[in-house]
């Protein structure tokens, strides 16, 4: 699933390719993708609307229209594609909603798997999305404060690692950033969040903006289908420490990296410095 760095790096992207460009038309081959409103609705209220800038709310792209807010996420394989005018656009079985702009470009959304989501709503209204307005704070120092996320873990028996991943502490995290953040933290990813002392929890919160922070610079991580909007992949992969590297040696201690489940999700940890401490 892309996180927050892949989707602030397809931002990054499709600020360069579709800027103040004016929709003419709307294509939907699969409804499914628009969650509100009705898909004709969709399709005729976008026609007209300029992309004024694209903004993002953890995992949610929001492209500020003329009079609009399009929401979209792109969950497990979203991804956009841009073909200039002057390009043959192709269309795919897996493309599933396409912008055509009135200079003859277009932006397909695509989604092998048909999980991602799109919602138009009245401009200003994004950030009262039910999916948006449930969120954490954005991982920065100015927003992400210590002792809000202190507050918030010690009042919780959950396991450190779903409830990272819930998005309410904080937004943005996903499976591969949580493993790296906790193994930087060189805390277990099933210690119970009221376990943590509050060094422990200073450092997590330095960890987190830390590893977000260079994925972000380094345009995210590809393991698997990952492109950006310009159809180049991330480099992050290069710097992951333990997600991905199960039986490779820890690269603070040298002890094989396991894998195990939490929460039904695969987990990458190393098992000398990440120890489950139960008071």
């Amino acid at each position: 699933m892309p996180e927050l760095p892949e989707v602030e790096t397809v931002r990054k992207g499709l600020l360069q390719l579709v800027l103040n460009k004016e929709i003419a038309t709307v294509t939907v081959f699969w409804p499914k993708i628009i969650a509100a409103p009705e898909v004709e609705i969709f399709k005729s209220e976008l026609v007209g609307q300029k992309i004024e800038t694209i903004g993002r709310r953890g995992k949610y792209l929001i492209f500020e229209l003329s009079d609009y807010e399009l929401i979209s996420h792109l969950r497990m394989e979203g991804k956009y594609e841009f073909f200039s005018s002057d390009t043959k656009a192709v269309v795919t079985k897996h493309t599933h909603v396409i912008f055509h702009f009135t200079d003859g470009s277009q932006l397909q959304y695509r989604d092998v798997r048909k999980f991602g989501r799109m919602a138009l709503v009245l401009k200003g209204e994004a950030q009262n999305f039910k999916g948006i307005a449930q969120l954490g704070p954005e991982p920065t120092p100015e927003t992400f404060k210590l002792a809000q996320f202190k507050s918030d873990l010690k009042k919780t028996k959950r396991e450190i690692k779903p409830a990272l991943l819930d998005q309410k502490m904080v937004t943005g995290l996903g499976n591969i950033y949580v493993d790296e953040a906790l193994w930087l933290a060189k805390i277990h990813p099933m210690q119970p969040c009221d376990s943590l002392n509050d060094a422990q929890i200073k450092r997590l919160r330095l960890c987190i903006i830390d590893v977000l922070n260079r994925a972000v610079a380094a345009g995210g991580t590809t393991v698997r289908t990952y492109l950006n909007a310009l159809g180049k992949a991330g480099s992050f992969q290069l710097s992951l420490n333990v997600y991905g590297k199960t039986g490779q040696p820890c690269p603070r201690c040298q002890t094989p990296i396991e894998k195990i489940k939490v929460a039904q999700r695969g987990t990458h940890l190393c098992p000398h410095c990440q120890k489950l401490i139960l008071r």
